[in-house]
């Protein structure tokens, strides 16, 4: 859980906006709105291979590109 210590005279906004930040960086967010609902196994396989196919697509992207400006 991220901790957020308010200095003295720091706007309250300030504060808010530091937790925010951790809050984004620790993946809570993300965390939160994967388990707001029950996933199949076979849900959670189909976008685990979705996801890789999409990473490899892009790699392969990347290295297209690399080659046409090198």
């Amino acid at each position: 859980m991220p901790i957020v210590i308010v200095k003295e005279d720091e706007p309250f906004e300030n504060a808010l906006r530091r937790f925010k930040k951790l809050v984004e960086r620790a993946g809570i967010l993300s965390e939160l709105k994967r388990r707001e609902y029950y996933e199949k196994p076979s849900e959670v396989k189909k976008r685990k291979i979705l996801a890789s196919k999409k990473r490899v697509m892009r790699k392969a992207r990347r290295e297209r590109d690399k080659d046409r400006w090198a």
